[in-house]
């Protein structure tokens, strides 16, 4: 595990945990908090995927934006596999739409949301926090069952029964996913609004040796076209 606190003066602002995956929604959402006046602490993993290129965006990202502490904790998801982020699985290339959203994609990783925000929610209850942040959209991937609407709004009911802040009414954990119902166009033109560099980012399941993105896996699809829907130029390294 790693702990980067930031140089940036913070007064007495609310704090939210944000995942951070160094990704274009998880960036975008970041930048959302930092705008609706939290004092933000992002949380990122270092999982036993196969793009760890993304932490280091994610660690740019953090400091770019201002977290307040950025963490990144080391798990590793390789032991159940299962997934063409944790195994040895190859990631699909050159998809089409109707095959994208016709099921559960291979790229899902068994219960990844869970873990993330148990983690997220410890880290809260820690920092007397009642806010976390999340960048799950389940307009552009209907197939990933942890980013649906329902499934956020049972694992905030749970958490408040879960934790001490919670059964004692000290606080109402709520869950902000600013981006859930977005188009990926959408997302961009917000994060552009609010300043995000998306050079800094990078979406690619599969990056090549020099952290270029293959621009053929179905997140280098949707973020493609979503720059081209925005109007706005994509700054995408592709290989």
């Amino acid at each position: 595990m790693s702990i980067t606190p930031t140089s940036h003066n913070h007064k007495n602002l609310s704090k939210a945990v944000v995942l951070l995956s160094g990704g274009l929604d998880s960036t975008t959402t970041l930048a959302i908090a930092r705008s609706e006046g939290y004092e933000t602490y992002a949380l990122s993993f270092r999982y036993g995927q196969r793009n760890s290129v993304e932490l280091r965006c994610a660690e740019n990202n953090a400091r770019i934006l201002g977290a307040k502490q950025h963490t990144i904790i080391d798990i590793d998801l390789r032991i159940f596999g299962a997934s063409a982020l944790t195994a040895d699985i190859d990631v699909p290339k050159d998809r089409t739409d109707k095959v994208m959203t016709s099921g559960i994609p291979i790229t899902y990783v068994p219960a990844r949301n869970t873990i993330f925000l148990s983690y997220a929610l410890s880290w809260a209850e820690v920092l007397s926090s009642d806010t976390i942040f999340t960048g799950v959209n389940a307009v552009d991937y209907s197939g990933y069952p942890d980013c649906r609407p329902e499934y956020i709004q049972a694992y905030q009911k749970m958490a408040n029964l879960a934790t001490q802040a919670g059964v004692e009414g000290k606080t109402e954990l709520k869950i902000c996913t600013p981006l859930i119902e977005k188009t990926k166009a959408e997302i961009i033109k917000i994060g552009t609004d609010l300043g995000v560099d998306y050079s800094h980012t990078l979406s690619c399941y599969d990056p090549d040796s020099d952290a270029r993105a293959c621009g053929r896996c179905d997140s280098c699809q949707l973020r493609k076209r979503g720059f081209v829907e925005a109007g706005i130029p994509d700054p995408t390294r592709y290989s």
